[in-house]
């Protein structure tokens, strides 16, 4: 099984993805542009209507369908969890989840936290893993999946079958703090902040360095900036109590988010964006 067909027929063209934030829009509208049949859950009315704007307005061949609670769904083999970086939401909405849907693929887009302290709020942990999108999800070419001892070969061969299927690369990694991409990212992002903050050099130009000096294909300050600030944040608390002072946010970090400024969702970060205000 090595195709979107098989991966999809597998589950009649259907997944659930629970959350209807940027990032669970964004895994809704690469499922519908690849003709799947999307159940969008999100309790908020507001967040629902966002989420099903941009889904109609990026278009695609499958359907999509909000709702605001999985007990108003049927059963489901392929499950997409993608709620806000909170151990304790992410279990709950888990469980739930295992619960009323009894799928046979169950997945966070957790960028940070724990799957195996994840898989200890479930009665089927070998059903479950990480597979981790990337911001903007209907762009970015990689998925990063993520194990633990408890998940089954099976699990991870279905989760390689739809990544490979949505036209994207599988890399595969054990549990560990902030996985592969993630502990990295973070590293180079927060000595970004730290430049900006001792004045060394200003967010463009920081962002130009790595963009024409080392072929990234967007600069940490701007990448931050489409993550969020408070998710950014978030994670480096994670890693900085899971590995150590040298994840520790930046004050300038902290600041930025007391005053609101989150990045794109807010229109204002490390950079300007008009189009969100």
């Amino acid at each position: 099984m090595d195709t979107l067909i098989d991966f999809a027929y597998h589950f009649n063209h259907r997944a659930v993805v629970l959350g209807a934030g940027t990032m669970g829009a964004g895994i809704a509208e690469t499922f519908v542009a690849a003709g799947w049949h999307v159940d969008l859950v999100d309790p908020s009315d507001e967040q629902r209507a966002a989420a099903a704007g941009r889904v109609t307005e990026a278009g695609g061949s499958g359907t999509l369908n909000p709702v605001a609670s999985v007990e108003a769904l049927e059963p489901a083999g392929f499950v997409v969890e993608s709620v806000p970086e909170n151990p304790k939401l992410k279990a709950s909405v888990l469980a739930q989840a295992e619960r009323v849907l009894q799928p046979e693929l169950l997945c966070s887009n957790t960028s940070s936290l724990s799957i195996g302290e994840l898989q200890l709020a479930l009665e089927r942990p070998e059903h479950f893993l990480g597979m981790h999108f990337f911001q903007p999800v209907p762009k970015t070419r990689l998925i990063e999946l993520i194990t633990t001892a408890a998940t089954s070969e099976h699990s991870l061969e279905l989760a390689r079958a739809c990544t490979i299927g949505l036209g994207r690369k599988p890399v595969v990694v054990k549990d560990s703090p902030g996985f592969a991409t993630s502990r990295l990212g973070v590293a180079i992002g927060l000595e970004a902040m730290r430049m900006v903050e001792e004045g060394i050099a200003t967010a463009e130009d920081i962002d130009d360095g790595m963009i024409l000096g080392y072929q990234h294909g967007v600069g940490p300050l701007r990448m931050t900036d489409m993550v969020g600030l408070d998710v950014r944040l978030a994670i480096s608390e994670h890693l900085a109590a899971t590995l150590g002072p040298r994840f520790e946010p930046p004050a300038l970090l902290r600041e930025m988010v007391a005053r609101g400024e989150l990045g794109r969702k807010t229109g204002r970060g490390f950079f300007h964006w008009p189009e969100t205000v």
